[in-house]
């Protein structure tokens, strides 16, 4: 009897063929199984938000957050749309309400099916469902009206707080107004903008 028939009795046949894989420096399904989601933690004038990314359900929309967060774009932007038992949204304006340059648009991955419920962090974007660049949200109650459906694309989900929803719930009890901004299309009036800005300090990832 060979040792790898040895070993897929011990351990199973998905695992013995996993650890073959590993062994043998092959890349593949097996070994990506194996990787742990990127977490963020992004600190605010209101607290700290730790957030899994789901890199295995959303890839494209990840790798596009990461960049924005490698190139240290949402350091000093703003929670400038801000709905108490809604939602929160920022990475899109400094705390003086101009626009940040962008990349371009990415592709609505809402397909994935994954649920725009409590604590979930997904794309912001116009009525084009592909037009989700830097803006993001984090849902303050569950929204699955928010959800993809037959026919409809959804806004894409790609993460979840796993640590500092209360900070969420605080930002989201913020006194708003009507506040002018400079974007890159022209001034425009931005409404349930917090009155005392919240800044997020910074966005840094905490796993390779």
């Amino acid at each position: 009897m060979t040792s790898y028939t040895i070993l897929l009795r011990q351990l199973g046949v998905a695992s013995a063929v996993a650890a073959l894989a590993v062994s043998l420096g092959l890349p593949g399904a097996w070994a990506d199984d194996q990787t742990e989601n990127p977490k963020v933690l992004m600190e605010t004038t209101d607290g700290e938000i730790t957030i899994e990314l789901f890199a295995d359900k959303s890839p494209i929309t990840v790798e596009n957050f990461l960049r924005y967060v490698e190139d240290g774009h949402y350091d000093g932007t703003v929670f400038h749309r801000v709905i108490s038992n809604f939602m929160i949204q920022g990475g899109g304006f400094t705390a003086e309400l101009k626009e940040k340059p962008t990349r371009g648009p990415i592709v609505n991955e809402s397909v994935n099916k994954l649920h725009n419920t409590r604590g979930t962090l997904a794309m912001a974007r116009t009525n084009d469902p592909d037009s989700a660049s830097a803006q993001f949200f984090i849902n303050q109650r569950s929204n699955l009206r928010l959800d993809w459906s037959g026919g409809k694309e959804g806004y894409t989900v790609f993460g979840e707080v796993v640590d500092g929803m209360q900070v969420v719930d605080i930002i989201s009890l913020s006194d708003t107004g009507t506040a002018q901004a400079q974007t890159t299309r022209g001034p425009t009036s931005l409404q349930d903008v917090p009155i005392k800005p919240i800044v997020i300090l910074s966005i840094s990832r905490l796993n390779p």
